[in-house]
């Protein structure tokens, strides 16, 4: 199935846990001190629009180039350390997290879903990454804190954690 962000609920309702997705348009990059700066300015000067957003668990390895920056590597970080911050940011609007390692289901169920991408395929998803849209905090936060506003075209992804709380993980 091909999927374009922003998601739209219905598009994430539909989704099963073990389907095939290619993703395309813009993804954010967020680690722990991200997810913490994101609720922080929630609902004051966050400087993005979170509704249908996807979220991905990654601290990109990064090249400055003469245009801006280009991603090198992007693989995924474990998400369940987020978890703490799961309801936070699913109450922004976000409806997708990418990420590896699986996350509690519970707070998916009824509108979010979770995407497993491989772990050690960084340069894989790289290919990906058509562009650097924006970064944000990157002095404030460093640049594998930093979020990356990322344009991805047909970005491979497993849906690992479906709306409906299934789970490939078990949990």
């Amino acid at each position: 199935m091909r999927l374009r962000t922003p998601l739209r609920e219905r598009d994430v309702l539909n989704l099963r846990a073990g389907e095939v997705v290619y993703l395309s348009g813009e993804i954010v990059t967020a680690r722990d001190l991200a997810h913490r700066k994101i609720l922080e300015l929630a609902g004051k000067e966050l400087p993005l629009n979170l509704e249908g957003a996807v979220i991905y668990h990654c601290g990109p390895v990064v090249r400055k180039t003469s245009g801006g920056y280009e991603i090198v590597s992007a693989g995924p970080t474990t998400s369940a350390r987020m978890n703490r911050y799961l309801e936070g940011v699913l109450s922004l609007g976000v409806r997708g997290i990418i990420g590896k390692g699986g996350m509690d289901a519970g707070p998916f169920k009824g509108r979010a879903v979770y995407f497993a991408f491989t772990g050690g395929a960084g340069s894989l998803a790289a290919k990906s990454v058509k562009r650097v849209v924006d970064v944000l905090w990157l002095e404030e936060l460093g640049i594998p804190e930093a979020v990356w506003v990322l344009e991805v075209e047909d970005f491979p992804l497993i849906v690992a954690i479906d709306a409906n709380g299934s789970s490939l993980y078990g949990r």
